[in-house]
C-alpha cells in the first residue's frame, strides 16, 4: 500500500560508506547520520548463532585469511551452485568468530575505510538489537532493524537454519507483530512463506534484476525475478509479505550509456498489490552512480524519492537524509 509518510532510510550493512561494514561502529554511525532501520545480513556459526556478515565466506570481509590458528579451515564449498574457496561461518564456534575482526570489503573503491580495519569485531544479532534498543531510548525516536537471511536453503540443507533461531530472538525482544520496528528479508521464497507462518512481524520479497530466487532453482520452479514482479506475480507475493525490495534498476532503468530514463510502474503495481516498495543500493561513489549523475548521489535519491517508493537502501544515510528533508 502507497505510505503517506516519507521514505524511511535503511542503513544497507550500516554507515558501509564510511566504515567496514556490519559492524557495531558502522551501524552506530548510521543512526547518528539519520537511519530509521540498521540491516544485517544473517547467517550462522557452527553452534547456531546468528551473526552479521555479507556472506558464510568471510575472507572478504574479516582477518581470518591472516590467522594461522586457522589455516585448516580453508575449504572448498558450493553455495547457491556457485563453488568457492574460503573460510565459512558455518565452520567456526561463536567463540572463534569472536576473535576474529573486521575488515573493509570493497577497499579499492573505499580506501578511506581501511584504517578502521581490525578494529572491531563480528557482532551477534543480539548485539545489534541491543544497540538499536539503546539509541531508542537514548535519541527518543524508533531505530529498527532490517535483518536479510542469506542462504536460507543452503544453511536448511546443513541443519543449521536461520528461520527459527530469527523467529526466537525477535520473539524474545518484542518483535512479534506488525507494528514492530522490524523488516525481515529474503532473495528466496520458500522461507519467507515459512516465516510467514511463524510471525506477524513484516517480510519483504528481495526482487533482484536477473536470474531467479535460488530455492526455486532447486525446486525445478521456473518462475524468475521479473515474473514475481508481474500484476500476477505481485498478487502471489502479497500472499506471504509485506513488501518487495527490488534492485532500483527495476524502478527507473538506465540506458546502454549507464544514464537514468524514465520510470517504470513497479511502484504503482507493488502498490496497488498492497505492497510497499524498498529499492536498493544507494552508494555516493562515482562507480554505482548513473552516467548522467556523477558528482551529484542527491540528485538520484531525488529521482527516486518522487516516484513514490516507501523506502531506500543507503551506505550514506546522512546524504539520503539530506535529500529527504528537502524533499
Amino acid at each position: 500500500m502507497p505510505t503517506e509518510k516519507l521514505p524511511i532510510i535503511i542503513a544497507h550493512r550500516g554507515a558501509s560508506g564510511y566504515r567496514p561494514e556490519h559492524t557495531l561502529a558502522a551501524y552506530e554511525l548510521a543512526i547518528q547520520l539519520g537511519a530509521d532501520y540498521i540491516e544485517p545480513d544473517l547467517v550462522s556459526t557452527k553452534d547456531c548463532v546468528l551473526i552479521a556478515r555479507h556472506e558464510n565466506e568471510i575472507s572478504g570481509t574479516t582477518d581470518v585469511a591472516e590467522r594461522i590458528e586457522f589455516a585448516n579451515r580453508q575449504t572448498t564449498k558450493i553455495i547457491d551452485g556457485e563453488s568457492i574457496t574460503g573460510w565459512f561461518t558455518e565452520d567456526f564456534t561463536l567463540a572463534e568468530v569472536k576473535t576474529l575482526r573486521a575488515k573493509e570489503r570493497i577497499p579499492v573503491i573505499r580506501p578511506g575505510n581501511t584504517p578502521y580495519d581490525r578494529l572491531w569485531e563480528i557482532p551477534t544479532l543480539q548485539e545489534i538489537i541491543d544497540l538499536a534498543q539503546a539509541k531508542s531510548s537514548l535519541l527518543g525516536r524508533t531505530i529498527g532493524i532490517y535483518p536479510e537471511t542469506k542462504h536460507p536453503t543452503y544453511f536448511e540443507a546443513i541443519a543449521l537454519s536461520l528461520t527459527e533461531p530469527l523467529v526466537a530472538i525477535l520473539n524474545a525482544n518484542g518483535y512479534t507483530d506488525e507494528t514492530a520496528p522490524v523488516f525481515i528479508q529474503s532473495f528466496e521464497v520458500s522461507n519467507l512463506q515459512k516465516l510467514n507462518k511463524l510471525t506477524d512481524v513484516s517480510l519483504v520479497q528481495l526482487i533482484n534484476n536477473y536470474g531467479q530466487p535460488y530455492d526455486l532453482t532447486t525446486s525445478a520452479d521456473s518462475r524468475t525475478y521479473a515474473d514475481l514482479i508481474t500484476t500476477v506475480g505481485l498478487s502471489q507475493v502479497a500472499t506471504y509479505a509485506n513488501g518487495i525490495g527490488v534492485h532500483k534498476n527495476l524502478i527507473i532503468p538506465r540506458d546502454s550509456n549507464g544514464n537514468l530514463l524514465s520510470p517504470t510502474t513497479l511502484v504503482n503495481n507493488a502498490h496497488s498489490a498492497g505492497l510497499f516498495v524498498h529499492s536498493w543500493t544507494f552508494r555516493n561513489e562515482n562507480v554505482f552512480l548513473p552516467a548522467n549523475l556523477q558528482d551529484n548521489p542527491k540528485a538520484e535519491y531525488k529521482r527516486f524519492y518522487q516516484t513514490g517508493i516507501d523506502g531506500v537502501f543507503s551506505d550514506n544515510s546522512d546524504t539520503a537524509f539530506q535529500v529527504r528533508c528537502n524533499f
